[in-house]
């Protein structure tokens, strides 16, 4: 079934939505008057290809189709999510809910990028208010998972839950934040730093640099993984929060500090942060320090994947809810046919130097293909820890094409033999028709008790057998059997 998200306003937020809900699958309409519109979000959506896919270890839906009309009612035609992202100006916003109005569907989620005003600001003279909330993104929008959910009294719970599901879907966490308040919650925070951040630069007690890399090199990490009470609880030692809060909490009155005031934006003070953030990251352009971010972001956030921490839980949760593999012998539609054992793309973390996938990654690609293999025939993490599992012994593998970040590939593998102890598999990797690499492995089951070869049980020898089987009326693929050197 087609989804279709309409985007009003296309700069930097709108930009990041589209890319977000496009490469989760929808179709995307976006309404802009600006023309540059275009060429800006094709820029972002440049750089979302080129990223939010390597989050994931499965493949992501097909992608939307994106198109941009040049006025609200055909923007809007046939979406049931309609986000905005014009201006913070409350009056401008009005005008476009009345125009979103009188030409939308009556059920469709209306969502507001605003960071400052509240739904029920929004919701002001609406024609149908009820169908108006704040849902506040941060940049990028198409890799970072925050979504401030803000309702009012005039917002059902039915539409609460549609609008958590939908932005579950695209792989975003929903933050119900149940109370109406100036800047929601995160930029509060966001704020306070700010603020002080601002008095340091005035008082002449740090660069814009400095303060950066206090944030970067110190507690972010930890924010980013534990957020704020979890990273505090630990600085409390064995004894928890309560021994942070008696050991630290009286220094809330000392006199130091100043986040209850700020210090006048003069154009001395302007200018003075504008020259030092020129020093600081003058040198890049603000595309290479998008993808300087991107590559960061990518790395922090697939760390946390492998940790099952933090929002590396939600990437995994998203993995298994997006994930088309067969999970058992009995989910192959045809068994005389190659077997789908990997699907995704190519992230980030796995190019070289050389700007192309390095030669460690083709082996996982097929490791983890032999592993998806193996789930399929009953060698699972049941089967493995009631004690038996297959090593492998030999690994051949031919390197014919490159490929590079954001590219989506696939293995299809086939069972060259599975009888008594041996387990002979052959993976071809394909960027659709295109031959990358080919992957030779043999196996042997061994009892993790002994460690030495034994015979698999029945769990495993009877699917195992039933797909050689069927793939021994394969031909044999081109490259089985060479040796090094040999094409």
């Amino acid at each position: 079934m087609t989804r279709i998200a309409a985007i009003i306003g296309g700069g930097v937020i709108g930009g990041g939505w589209a890319a977000r809900f496009l490469l989760m699958g929808w179709d995307v309409q976006v309404f802009d008057p600006d023309p540059e519109a275009k060429r800006k979000i094709d820029e972002v959506l440049a750089n979302a290809r080129r990223s939010l896919p390597g989050l994931s270890d499965v493949a992501l839906p097909d992608e939307g189709q994106l198109s941009y009309h040049d006025n609200v009612p055909d923007a809007i035609r046939g979406a049931c999510w309609i986000q905005e992202s014009v201006p913070e100006r409350l009056p401008l916003k009005h005008k476009v809910y009345q125009s979103l109005q009188e030409h939308c569907e009556g059920d469709a989620i209306i969502g507001s990028s605003t960071s400052g005003f509240k739904p029920s600001e929004l919701q002001e003279g609406a024609m149908r208010p009820a169908q108006i909330v704040v849902t506040h993104p941060f940049n990028p929008v198409y890799l970072l998972p925050l979504i401030e959910l803000v309702p009012s009294d005039q917002n059902s719970p039915e539409l609460i839950d549609k609008a958590k599901e939908i932005l579950t879907g695209i792989g975003m966490y929903p933050l119900h934040v149940r109370a109406e308040i100036d800047a929601h919650i995160a930029d509060r925070f966001l704020e306070a730093v700010w603020r002080e951040a601002l008095w340091l630069i005035k008082d002449g007690v740090a660069t814009t640099e400095e303060i950066d890399n206090a944030i970067r090199y110190g507690f972010g990490l930890r924010w980013a993984q534990m957020g704020l009470f979890e990273t505090y609880r630990i600085a409390g030692g064995e004894a928890g929060m309560r021994h942070f809060i008696e050991q630290f909490g009286p220094c809330l009155s000392w006199p130091w500090t100043k986040l209850t005031d700020v210090p006048d934006l003069t154009d001395d003070l302007i200018d003075q942060i504008a020259s030092q953030s020129d020093d600081q990251s003058g040198q890049h352009t603000i595309r290479d320090l998008e993808r300087i971010r991107d590559n960061n972001l990518v790395t922090i956030l697939r760390g946390l994947k492998a940790q099952d921490y933090g929002a590396g839980t939600l990437l995994k949760a998203q993995d298994a809810h997006m994930n088309i593999l067969a999970q058992g012998i009995d989910d192959i539609a045809e068994f005389t046919e190659l077997v789908t054992t990997v699907q995704r793309a190519v992230p980030l973390d796995w190019t070289d130097y050389n700007g192309h996938m390095n030669e460690a990654r083709y082996l996982q690609a097929f490791g983890d293909a032999t592993d998806q293999l193996m789930h399929i025939i009953g060698c699972d993490a049941d089967y493995i820890a009631s004690g038996g599992s297959y090593f492998t012994a030999e690994t051949h593998i031919r390197h014919i094409d490159e490929v590079h970040a954001g590219t989506k590939i696939k293995v299809e593998t086939q069972v060259l033999s599975g009888e008594g102890k041996k387990l002979h598999l052959f993976h071809r990797m394909m960027e659709g028709d295109r031959l990358i690499a080919t992957g030779e492995h043999m196996l042997i089951h061994v009892s993790l008790e002994t460690r030495k070869a034994s015979l698999p049980d029945a769990r495993v020898s009877i699917p195992l057998a039933k797909l050689a089987a069927a793939h021994a009326d394969l031909p044999l693929p081109e490259g089985a059997g060479a040796a090094v050197g040999v094409r």
